[in-house]
């Protein structure tokens, strides 16, 4: 059963701005935190922005300031808005139910989607 579905990455060059879209499925969207993962090649999966029911968020450093987190509670979606994108950001971008454990954002869902790929051209 398909719970987790990306959409929206692209190829985009340095300083341009792209907006992913994740639905998920009500049970999943239920859980209070909402988030966004991402994985460059040969790199470990990180965590990249929260957003909790209420609409507090909290981003990685790397990317605050230039990224915007946000949900509709209606539709079961949390977007991911990246503004003064950088090759840096250049990854599969996933999203996930999130739990904060022990000062970590973990994420709930071990199936994940299939992910939305953003590449980023110097």
């Amino acid at each position: 059963q398909v719970q987790l579905v990306e959409s929206g990455g692209g190829l985009v060059q340095a300083g341009g701005s792209l907006r992913l879209s994740c639905v998920a499925s009500e049970t999943i969207f239920s859980i209070a935190r909402m988030g966004w993962y991402r994985q460059a090649p040969g790199k470990q999966r990180e965590w990249v922005a929260v957003i909790t029911s209420s609409g507090s968020t909290d981003y990685a450093d790397s990317v605050k300031g230039r990224f915007t987190i946000s949900r509709d509670n209606a539709k079961n979606t949390v977007y991911l808005q990246m503004n003064s994108l950088k090759p840096e950001d250049t990854a599969v971008y996933y999203c996930n139910a999130v739990r904060l454990i022990s000062g970590y954002y973990r994420p709930v869902v071990g199936d994940w989607g299939q992910g939305t790929q953003v590449t980023v051209s110097s």
